[in-house]
């Protein structure tokens, strides 16, 4: 099934013209998987918009990436109560400049938006992402809050242990889907990345999705596809992730990596924190699935 053939039938499920829902299977292999090696682009900098601009500069443009007229789901961590200093969250400041330039490559919409564990007013709050969105002042950014009604379920046809689940309908449905995490330790998945933050998109009883989350996670990436996935490493949470708190356990860093491989991208992510690729489930099995290249041997890294 081509990615038009599934939003017709994911359309027709949502009407009631359909009885069951789509079923999702990877058919072709992902262009980062080539025979061109995957690419990893780095950038250091301070001044965020600006290091933001420069990285996506690196890789082509974002005209690259979003087309006049897409439909855009730029997807931060916005999980938890918690401060930018903190570091739980992405940091407002790319979030903004993202939407920014996807508005300027002509974008009809952007949303940005998260599945967040603590109370998600909150959360949208005291990130700084809702009023850095918001700032911009134009009609087509928006940060609505995830909304019961709009998770469909997806039959997840190539997935080893996640069968199915109930998928973010307007992130499935998007044209253009970039994923920002930040970079940070994790209590059970000892880091959380680009693969992990797409739990943001899913709904109903999370908590079993960390029962093989390794596995469940690569399951679910063969659904969620970014387009680009941007790490926000401008500082990382070094313990007690997810939900930090303690200035004490952040270091910063100022730097953002970009791949349009989206374990290629998590498997440079992990050596900030001295730990090696296979060392992290979700990445390994990622790879394992044929998602993308582990091998940072393999990986071409540039720095911007």
């Amino acid at each position: 099934m081509n990615r038009r053939d599934f939003l017709r039938q994911l359309s027709l499920y949502t009407t009631g013209a359909l009885a069951t829902p789509p079923v999702f299977e990877l058919l072709s292999t992902p262009a980062f998987a080539a025979s061109t090696p995957s690419t990893v682009n780095v950038a250091k900098g301070k001044n965020y918009e600006e290091l933001t601009r420069r990285l996506l500069l690196s890789l082509g443009g974002m005209k690259k990436f979003v087309h006049p007229g897409d439909k855009v789901v730029i997807k931060p961590n916005i999980g938890w109560d918690r401060t930018p200093e903190q570091g739980a969250n992405t940091h407002p400041l790319v979030v903004k400049t993202l939407v920014k330039m996807a508005l300027e490559a002509g974008a009809s919409k952007v949303q940005v938006f998260d599945r967040s564990c603590n109370e998600e007013r909150r959360c949208y709050f005291n990130s700084g992402i809702k009023e850095a969105v918001e700032s911009l002042g134009d009609k087509r950014a928006t940060i609505p809050y995830v909304e019961e009604r709009k998770f469909v379920p997806i039959t997840i046809k190539q997935g080893k242990a996640l069968r199915d689940w109930i998928f973010y309908k307007e992130a499935l449905e998007a044209d253009c889907y970039i994923n920002v995490p930040v970079a940070k330790h994790h209590s059970l998945a000892k880091l959380t990345l680009g693969l992990k933050n797409s739990m943001g998109l899913l709904g109903g009883n999370r908590g079993k999705i960390h029962q093989n989350m390794g596995q469940n996670l690569a399951d679910i990436a063969t659904v969620v596809r970014p387009r680009l996935t941007v790490v926000d490493a401008t500082r990382i949470l070094l313990r007690n992730g997810p939900v930090g708190g303690n200035l004490r356990d952040v270091k910063v860093l100022d730097t953002l990596i970009a791949s349009t491989d989206p374990v290629a991208v998590d498997s440079y992510a992990t050596t900030l924190f001295n730990l090696r690729p296979e060392e992290i489930d979700s990445t390994r099995r990622a790879y394992e699935l044929g998602l993308g290249e582990m091998d940072l041997k393999k990986i071409r890294v540039l720095e911007a």
